[in-house]
């Protein structure tokens, strides 16, 4: 699974563009959305894809066909959002991924777009020593019966937005607000649990911009 980071024919293309990586810090949720909006629109009229890496404050969220008994304590808001998949946190110790990218560039092939984001946050995890995988019929990395990684993501006119969460450092006491994903029974990792070294969120930061630029075929990453 590891090597599927960079399969081939993903690799930039002599003299493709850079991406376009925006490096947000610690926001609310609700900023970081309309941001989201924005791009994508600046997408849609033509711009180049772009990259949102951001650390959210503490939030629980719910896809479109989420399940609101799935949330087990609300002790930080809870927010229903455009995207696919169920209930999720995001907080402090997490790197959020927000591609907004022009799939009609890309055969308009979503389940693809799903499995290289998949694809992505595997090879981010080789680069920690923590061997990432995925599950049939599923959505996300795991790390054995744990999700380290889950991924939800909207589309309008085939311009993405959302995306993934990495969990970077240990979060299991966060997700007990919530069952993960809607699936019982599965609990939650992170890098730092997984490798027993929690990495700063800037050198996580770094390699995952570095893999997904590779990994979508970019000339690097800006």
């Amino acid at each position: 699974m590891i090597g599927e980071a960079a399969a081939p024919g993903r690799t930039a293309a002599a003299g493709a563009a850079p991406l376009s990586v925006l490096r947000l810090g610690r926001r609310a949720y609700d900023a970081v959305l309309a941001l989201q909006q924005e791009q994508q629109a600046a997408v849609l009229a033509g711009a180049p894809d772009r990259l949102l890496l951001v650390e959210h404050e503490p939030v629980i969220t719910l896809g479109r066909g989420g399940d609101a008994r799935h949330v087990l304590a609300a002790r930080v808001p809870v927010l229903r959002v455009n995207r696919g998949g169920d209930v999720t946190y995001h907080g402090p110790g997490q790197l959020v991924g927000y591609p907004i990218l022009d799939l009609a560039r890309r055969g308009q092939d979503l389940h693809r777009y799903l499995r290289d984001l998949e694809a992505v946050l595997i090879g981010v995890a080789a680069r920690f020593g923590v061997r990432g995988e995925r599950r049939p019929g599923l959505t996300g990395v795991w790390v054995g019966e744990a999700k380290l990684a889950a991924i939800g993501v909207g589309v309008r006119r085939w311009v993405a937005m959302h995306g993934f969460a990495l969990n970077v450092a240990d979060l299991r006491r966060e997700f007990g607000m919530i069952v993960p994903c809607g699936l019982a029974g599965t609990g939650v990792t992170s890098l730092e649990e997984a490798s027993g070294r929690r990495p700063s969120m800037a050198e996580v930061e770094e390699v995952t911009a570095d893999v997904f630029a590779s990994t979508f075929g970019y000339g690097g990453a800006a």
